[in-house]
């Protein structure tokens, strides 16, 4: 009778075992949308590494969608619409403009679907996590790595910023201009805002350079200006005489870094951004909760040409891989 017993509650458990992984089995996946403020550049080629890494952990359903520029705010709003009527349970988004992709988040929010931003944020209260660079400290990195030389008595900067819509790059600019101020050598502070393009970024970084003659000192605030502001330099055979700090781990910047026309890369990690916004998601619409107005900080480094081939720093130009 007790062998019995004990057969009956050893085919429960397993019964119930199995139950539940059968439940667990055929459960239906979240269904996310990543909307990206463009597909085309090595940034988000690295964010989208990291969020199909998640993608797979957590069995997340992932679209990603995105515009082939980083000006398309409109084709996001769009974006963001088709993902609510698709019946999306979470968007993963990175706002081209704070203000006018709002309405399209707040709409999204409303209609019950979690949202999370990563690198670049927008102004709505619907966001659940906000996950990136502290642009702010990135940007005082950027002038610590311009500013750190004992060559140049006198220091003219030349900046090559995008539109003033976009919040990661504005706040870029704010961090680097307060760490400036600290600095005496610093006489003049020369500033042009183009489309996130690094054709236009070349083109106006070599207008600002042939203007401004005595610039000694030159930035690009994201990957596709960088990449333009690097080529000016490299073009005007300015290498050595300016000072480039460019973002990101784009080949073109990683190679002109060797070569001297870039000074210093100052790398966020666009993959944990990938990553971290999936995985939010899912553990948000799992019930668990986040503080929004806290920043989930993805870290941000500074690679020079005598740093560039230690271990550390090939991860961070590696990171996707």
């Amino acid at each position: 009778m007790k062998k019995r017993i004990c057969a009956l509650l050893l085919a429960g458990m397993l019964l119930f075992a199995f139950g539940c992984s059968a439940a667990e089995a055929s459960a239906e996946p979240y269904k996310m949308y990543l909307v990206a403020k463009s597909t085309a550049t090595e940034f988000w080629k690295s964010v989208f590494a990291g969020a199909n890494a998640a993608k797979s952990e957590y069995n997340v359903d992932l679209t990603v969608l995105g515009p082939d520029t980083e000006e398309n705010y409109e084709a996001q709003n769009e974006y963001i619409r088709q993902a609510v009527a698709d019946g999306a349970d979470a968007i993963v988004f990175s706002a081209i403009s704070y203000t006018k992709n709002a309405q399209a988040i707040d709409e999204a929010a409303d209609a019950g679907v979690t949202v999370v931003v990563i690198d670049s944020d927008v102004n709505s209260d619907g966001v659940v996590a906000r996950i990136g660079t502290d642009n702010v400290q990135a940007g005082r990195m950027s002038a610590k790595a311009a500013l750190d030389t004992d060559e140049l008595d006198s220091i003219v900067v030349g900046i090559v910023n995008c539109d003033v819509e976009t919040q990661n790059c504005q706040e870029r600019e704010r961090g680097f201009r307060v760490a400036l101020a600290a600095d005496r050598r610093v006489q003049d502070i020369y500033t042009v805002n183009v489309p996130t393009d690094a054709e236009l970024a070349r083109q106006a970084a070599r207008g600002l350079l042939l203007e401004h003659p005595d610039i000694n000192v030159l930035v690009g605030f994201n990957e596709p200006l960088a990449v333009g502001t690097a080529q000016a330099v490299d073009e005007l055979e300015l290498n050595g005489k300016v000072r480039e700090i460019a973002f990101d781990t784009n080949p073109v910047c990683v190679e002109l870094l060797q070569k001297g026309a870039v000074s210093a890369l100052i790398v966020q990690n666009p993959y944990a951004m990938g990553y971290l916004g999936v995985e939010t998601a899912w553990r948000s619409l799992q019930g668990e909760r986040f503080d929004a107005d806290s920043l989930i900080d993805t870290p941000t480094s500074t690679i020079t040409r005598e740093t560039m081939f230690t271990i550390e720093s090939q991860k961070a130009i590696f990171s996707f891989d």
